[in-house]
Order: C-alpha cells, then structure tokens, then sequence
C-alpha cells in the first residue's frame, strides 16, 4: 500500500510506501488519541460523496478545537492515494488527521497538523447482519459526541462485544434509554409502517449515508425507546461500507423479514442515486 501524508516532516503532502509513511512516536493522535478521521467509499477509483465527508471531517476538527484542515490539500491526497493504488475496484479511503507532536499528557503543543490518506479493498458487505445490544450505554450529552474522533476505543470495545455474541454489529443506547448508533453505523427502523431514525439530538453521528437515505428515500427523526426493538418489523445499517444493510435480527430476535418492503426500497434508491451522482 502506498499513502499520502502531510505534516509530520512531509510538508504539503507526498506519496509514499507505507513502510516509510512515518510520524513522530509522540503523535497526540497516538498517545491521547487527539485526532478526527473520515472513512470514503471509492468504486473505480472514484470516491463517493467525498465533499460532505471532508465538511464533516472539518465540523469534527472545529468540534475537537483542532486547527482548520486545509480540505483542498486532503482532497487532492485522496485524488494521489487513489491514483497510486490502482487496480482495486472497491476501495475504502481513510483519511486521518491529528493535532500532531504533542506532550505526553493530555495538554496541546501549538503546531503542524498531520494528516494521512490510505487506501485499502473494502469488503462487500454481507446480505444481512444480526445485531446484539450491550449492557453500556452512549453518552449523547459529552464533549465528542457527533465528532468523528480517533478516540475509538469504545466502539472497540462494543464491537467486540457483539462478535462473542455472533453478532456482526452492536447497538447502543443512548443515558435516556433511547437508540441511538451502531458502532461504526447509523440505524433505521420500521414501527408501525413508518421508516425512523434517531435524530442528532440523542447522540449519534451525522452518517453520510444516514443523511442520503433521508434526502433520498424519506424518513422521520424521532426518538425511538430501547424497548421499541421488540416491536420494529424492519430495520437496517447504513454507512460509507455498508451502504444499506438489512438487519436479520436483534439480540436473537429474528425480524420478520430482512430485507422487508421499506428496506428494499431504501436499498433500491439508495443504489440508483448513488450509481447517478458519484459525489452528491
């Protein structure tokens, strides 16, 4: 693999092997994780809606009280990292930038920031998924939440969770009791015939795809209570590598159908839009 990186002794950016892409042991974003990152769906070598994913990746920078990306120089090392891997039909380009050499509390050193693009194959992802709930829940009301940060150690650790419970995702509440995200995901349900996510208020991040799904395919924010699940007839994920994904069944509770009526159609629209404009 061949990345892009600029600052930590890069300067303005270069290509380079991933065996010399290296930045300083004393990176913030390693010790303390003081960093925000965005994960880009590319097809052929064109990444996907990667405007609303650098404006994000800004909000989440302004949010953390980093400096300012320079958004037209990661954009043009997505462009270079994509170019110098070629040949990979279903790419996922990370884009990460911390607040650079720092000390090693959690105390901030003015200075460069660093930022990297790599690229690797993403896996297609599964038909359907099963999910499980953890016994933890979000904290909606904290300093990061909707920040897209390097501090993702509980997701981690929520993930792992779900795995030993022969789920591929989990699902988390949120203090109030209500649903919130996954751990890498957004999430939509069916009640009563009316497709529902939770809004931004009860604490999940701005997905990408959350928000085509809305503009494209419909849909209410509300809050929607844990015990909800018992009842929803349909749900799925949505993220930059999942795209649509059906959800089979919730802590061992198979749904009635995955995909069912509503989520075909999401995944339908989702699909036609997406394949029409590659950058929305």
């Amino acid at each position: 693999m061949r990345v892009w990186i600029a600052g930590a002794g890069f300067g303005r950016g270069r290509v380079v092997d991933e065996s010399e892409g290296l930045i300083p042991v004393l990176d913030h974003g390693i010790t303390v994780g003081d960093g925000v990152f965005e994960t880009v769906k590319a097809v052929a070598g064109e990444p996907f809606a990667l405007t609303r994913h650098l404006q994000r990746l800004a909000r989440s920078a302004a949010g953390l009280g980093l400096a300012e990306p320079d958004l037209d120089l990661i954009a043009g090392g997505v462009r270079r990292a994509l170019e110098a891997n070629p040949g990979i039909e279903l790419s996922r380009v990370r884009i990460t930038v911390t607040a650079g050499s720092g000390p090693l509390g959690s105390e901030r050193t003015p200075g460069e920031l660093t930022c990297v693009v790599a690229v690797g194959p993403l896996k297609r992802p599964a038909p359907t998924v099963d999910v499980a709930v953890p016994p933890w829940t979000r904290n909606e009301n904290g300093p990061l939440t909707g920040l897209k940060t390097t501090s993702y150690a509980e997701n981690v650790v929520s993930l792992d969770y779900a795995r030993r419970n022969a789920a591929g995702e989990a699902l988390l509440a949120n203090t109030a009791g209500d649903l919130c995200e996954g751990t890498g995901s957004n999430v939509f349900v069916v009640l009563d015939g009316e497709l529902l996510t939770p809004p931004l208020s009860a604490g999940p991040l701005a997905g990408i795809t959350r928000e085509l799904v809305l503009e494209w395919a419909g849909g209410t924010e509300t809050d929607i209570r844990m015990t909800d699940l018992d009842r929803v007839s349909e749900a799925f994920l949505t993220s930059s590598g999942r795209d649509v994904q059906p959800i089979r069944a919730i802590d061992g509770r198979r749904l009635p159908a995955a995909p069912g009526p509503v989520t075909r159609t999401a995944m339908d629209v989702f699909v036609e839009r997406g394949a029409s404009d590659i950058d929305p």
